[in-house]
């Protein structure tokens, strides 16, 4: 007689196999995700096997989506056969930006297919109307049939489904949203996506951790994961690429949220740069790099005497752990006493800074403050910052430089380890240790 084959278990979130049924997935730790799956042989069908150098390559054609921002994300548009997954917060836009992109796709004459399994066709073909994007060529689909909807996938050259835990795949146990239907439908799109070679974009909802709600493995599936975000006392959105196999993952759009749609933002520094000409101490302004964005950032510092043992240290929009490093930097290795202060750091706008560039401005915002001491106006600082207190150079210097000279400023401190950058109208000061970025900055207003 023939054994009964095993019984695998397969978890829905990381994808790991095995034969024992638990409560806990051994390898990600996710509780109540093991489904049984029955065990098949492997195939013994031979694939043949190519050659790299004698596949036909060809660089894939995009389609653009008609707008700006969201087609520099992508790298450059959107890919035949290509999936995207774009995720966010409720409310924070993906679906008006994605109608806004498939009405501006129809507007040229191309069909599109607008499948909607959370909300009515006339609500749709309303909010259509609102941003002005109606068109003969924009088919809508709601409902959560996934099969009769994909059905209309034979004569459309873009299609967006909104969302993927909304819809449910025929034949597949469990509600929409549960890990096995995300799966489910996900695969089917894709594969239908890639058999049409339509490009297909996929709204999925966000947890309360900030992670895409479903398997872990849709992030697998898709060529492509975009991220929408915003805060919510501000109109304006970020887009950024978290996975991209087309493109970089560096690049950033930012829109800003209007009645009538979301609006792609062209001068992106003016976003975090009040442009006052007031002299405060405790500002330094830098150029940090968003992908390839330049953003003129604004760091403002505060430093209050204390009459605690220890003292507080609080920073927004920089790492905790870099200021306080920044912190004991300038304390020892240019002999300002900050053990007796309260330290408070912020990013002005709400913009968070991962780039090293800002280190120079942070230190020397740190130092303006202590001493109450404005910094010169018209100056931006442009330097990575080593526990030896030297100034290391920053990536694409140039770019920053031009951005700066662009926006008015009239002098920029770098790192004299950077390569002769000529900038008309920008005076290039060099320095290699931050003492002496501290002396260019603070001597003449002492003196």
């Amino acid at each position: 007689m023939a054994r009964d084959e095993p019984i695998r278990y397969v978890c829905a979130d990381c994808g790991h196999m095995t034969t024992t049924r638990t409560g806990r997935c051994p390898s990600c730790g996710a509780w109540g995700t093991l489904e049984s799956e029955a065990s098949s042989a492997p195939s013994k069908r031979s694939v043949a096997a190519r050659v790299v150098s004698a596949v036909d390559v060809r660089p894939p054609r995009r389609l653009s989506t008609g707008i700006g921002e969201l087609d520099r994300v992508l790298g450059g548009g959107l890919v035949p056969g290509g999936v995207v997954l774009i995720g966010g917060q409720p409310g924070i836009g993906k679906s008006t930006l994605l109608l806004q992109a498939a009405g501006r796709v129809a507007g040229t004459g191309a069909s599109v297919l607008y499948i909607s399994g959370e909300e009515s066709e006339a609500q749709v073909a309303l909010r259509a109307a609102r941003l002005g994007v109606a068109s003969d060529r924009l088919l809508l689909c709601c409902g959560t049939d996934l099969e009769g909807a994909l059905q209309n996938l034979w004569d459309v050259s873009f299609v967006v489904l909104d969302s993927v835990q909304a819809m449910r795949a025929e034949g597949e146990a469990g509600w929409p949203g549960t890990p096995n239907q995300v799966r489910a439908v996900a695969q089917r799109v894709v594969d239908a996506a890639r058999a049409g070679d339509v490009p297909a974009v996929l709204v999925g909802h966000i947890t309360k951790d900030g992670r895409l709600a479903g398997p872990m493995l849709l992030e697998h599936m898709v060529d492509a994961v975009l991220t929408f975000s915003g805060e919510g006392y501000s109109s304006y959105r970020m887009l950024r690429a978290v996975k991209n196999r087309y493109g970089s993952t560096d690049e950033l759009g930012v829109f800003e949220m209007r009645e009538d749609g979301l609006i792609p933002v062209e001068d992106k520094s003016g976003l975090y740069w009040n442009r006052s000409d007031a002299a405060v101490s405790g500002v330094a302004m830098t150029i940090a790099l968003e992908g390839t964005t330049p953003l003129a950032a604004e760091i403002q510092t505060l430093a209050g005497p204390t009459v605690f043992p220890y003292p507080r240290r609080t920073a927004r929009g920089i790492e905790l752990n870099r200021f306080q490093l920044l912190t004991a930097v300038i304390e020892k290795r240019c002999g300002l006493p900050c053990s007796g202060h309260d330290l408070y750091m912020n990013v002005a706008g709400g913009l968070s800074i991962q780039d090293p560039s800002a280190d120079l401005a942070a230190c020397a915002a740190l130092a303006s403050a202590l001493r109450d001491v404005p910094l010169p106006g018209g100056s931006c600082w442009l330097g990575e910052v080593g526990l030896a207190g030297e100034v290391r150079p920053v990536t694409r210097l140039g770019v920053r430089l031009r951005e700066a000279a662009r926006l008015g400023f009239s002098r920029a401190v770098v790192s004299s380890r950077e390569r002769n950058e000529r900038v008309e109208g920008l005076e290039i000061v060099a320095v290699s240790h931050l003492n002496q970025a501290l002396a260019a900055g603070l001597s003449r207003k002492e003196a």
